[in-house]
């Protein structure tokens, strides 16, 4: 299949622009997404295509537009929300875990909600408290959503356009740091499934799992890794929410060792659901210590850049992490 090079910001784009080509009941809605083309500019010049009446400049209410659209998605129409920023997801609460969450299971599926809620989320950009935070552990813990969360270009649109065609509500988070990365993306429409993880690089000693951006950083500390003769293997999940546990049970019956990085704070993350299900299960017994976490402190995010990166994960702290499981002398890439 041809392809072509652009980055995570185009491939969203090319996502929504070909499902809006074909399918009139897609709709685009949120704060500054018509002529203002996005806070992150990734709905640039489709207001110019589609019309302020499928390119909708809302309200500064996400629980007022959320709403709309859950009720837009029962009535037939696929829209797709934009949380400006995924802190101000705590405004449509309600919204998703009340209702979009609900209806289908309490319409015994009468009523199906296939709406996406597309948000930048994660630290990094001096964003401070309000604006950088990682929350994607909340609706990982609510039945009725699915929780998505791609790393490169070509998972970007592929799990994108999966989202749109699916009969339930999903979350789906773009990391703000992703958007200007580049990668090759297949000139024609295809589909990456939900629930299926990827690895993404092999391995034998270690298990390394991650989603979003850090998974970028597994794969950056698994390179630093290999020139001491270490090779981990990085499983990115992609989705959250339903989890692909059968991938990393694979990846730790064949390491026996798993190391977990994500950038949400270390208590109750998604991580430590990866964790639990390992130890649940029959992989438990392939594993020859205990698995460690990386992760974000337990703290609001700083608004001083050294203070941020400090509370955040990092390529060399998986580096470290991995040398502790299996302990190598730490504190080399330090």
């Amino acid at each position: 299949m041809p392809s072509k090079e652009i980055t995570y910001r185009e491939a969203v784009r090319e996502a929504m622009v070909g499902a809006m080509r074909e399918d009139e009941s897609v709709f685009l809605m949120g704060e500054d997404v018509g002529i203002y083309g996005g806070a992150f500019g990734v709905s640039r010049g489709m207001v110019e295509e589609f019309g302020a009446d499928r390119v909708v400049d809302t309200p500064l209410s996400e629980a007022g537009f959320v709403g709309l659209c859950t009720g837009a998605a029962l009535m037939g129409m696929r829209p797709i929300a934009e949380i400006q920023f995924s802190d101000f997801i705590t405004h449509c609460m309600d919204q998703l875990v009340n209702q979009a969450a609900k209806l289908r299971y309490m319409f015994g599926g009468e009523g199906t909600v296939p709406m996406v809620v597309r948000t930048p989320g994660g630290a990094g950009t001096g964003a401070a408290a309000q604006h950088s935070q990682s929350l994607e552990a909340w609706f990982v813990h609510v039945p009725g959503l699915k929780v998505v969360m791609p790393s490169t270009p070509y998972d970007a649109k592929g799990l994108l356009l999966a989202a749109l065609d699916d009969p339930n509500p999903v979350i789906f988070y773009e990391h703000k740091l992703l958007y200007n990365r580049k990668g090759d993306v297949p000139e024609e429409p295809y589909h990456v499934p939900l629930r299926e993880a990827n690895v993404s690089r092999e391995g034998e000693d270690i298990t390394v799992v991650a989603a979003g951006l850090v998974h970028r950083y597994a794969l950056e500390a698994a390179e630093a890794l290999a020139d001491e003769g270490i090779e981990a293997e990085v499983v990115d999940l992609r989705t959250l929410s339903p989890m692909d546990h059968e991938t990393v049970a694979r990846s730790v019956e064949k390491t026996g060792k798993l190391v977990v990085v994500e950038e949400d704070v270390k208590t109750a993350g998604w991580g430590a659901e990866v964790v639990a299900r390992i130890a649940e299960g029959e992989s438990f017994y392939a594993l020859d210590r205990a698995p460690a976490r990386v992760a974000g402190a337990d703290v609001p995010i700083p608004y001083n850049k050294k203070l941020e990166a400090y509370i955040r994960p990092s390529p060399e702290k998986v580096v470290d992490a991995v040398k502790a499981l299996l302990d190598v002398r730490v504190g080399v890439y330090s």
